[in-house]
């Protein structure tokens, strides 16, 4: 069955408009290493604001600092509408929670810094968080494990060089109550309106079909 040109022209223009899953991240700024760190083991816990860029949450990193040689085996985390560790309040509504281990988390060695200890970049992966895009949110980490059983720090960076929506974060420590904000990264998903690659370039193929068949008509 042949199919007019018309409806081949409409067709591609379709196929080129379907929506892509827009990519968001909230950035608390770079790792630092030299300032100070907050332990989030051995019962302690930390929490950092962050501002929803979409309607999801797809995982998380975050600057650790670690006596050498150690490597981070799990986390606790919580996305909540409330900082979980300050003293005065509560996690407010609980948006998702659990432990990331496995192929959920990475742990990647950074560089030593001054006092000895390692820096490393933690990945945790394979979550889907529904949130608001442009509500603020909280990060809280806790019960970290590493084989040696040695404590695990969360760096501080103070929000220098952070550069998204709502930042610096605003931070809570389970005991001292508000500190300087960590570095660590948001990332997500949500509907936009920019076509797919795939889209684009099964637009162009269809267009040059097109022209093609509107080549043998005319020849």
């Amino acid at each position: 069955m042949k199919m007019p040109i018309a409806s081949l022209t409409v067709l591609c223009l379709a196929l080129a408009a379907i929506p892509a899953r827009a990519q968001w991240s909230y950035e608390n700024g770079p790792i630092n290493g030299n300032i100070d760190a907050w332990t989030i083991n051995f019962g302690y816990t930390v929490s950092d604001s962050y501002v929803a860029g979409g309607t999801s949450v797809n995982g998380f990193a975050f600057g650790a600092r670690e006596l050498p040689g150690d490597m981070m085996t799990s986390v606790d985390w919580v996305l909540s509408t409330g900082p979980c560790s300050d003293p005065k309040g509560g996690c407010g509504t609980i948006l998702g929670s659990g432990t990331a281990s496995g192929s959920s988390l990475t742990d990647k060695f950074l560089s030593n810094n001054q006092f000895g200890y390692d820096i490393d970049l933690i990945t945790v992966s394979n979550l889907s968080v529904p949130e608001d895009s442009g509500t603020e949110y909280w990060l809280t980490l806790g019960n970290a494990v590493v084989p040696s059983g040695d404590p695990v720090f969360w760096d501080e960076n103070s929000g220098v060089g952070c550069h998204s929506p709502g930042c610096p974060s605003t931070a809570y420590e389970s005991v001292e109550g508000t500190i300087p904000s960590e570095s660590f990264t948001i990332n997500g998903g949500g509907t936009g309106t920019t076509p797919e690659p795939s889209s684009i370039m099964l637009f162009g193929s269809g267009v040059v079909g097109l022209l093609a068949v509107l080549r043998r008509k005319l020849l």
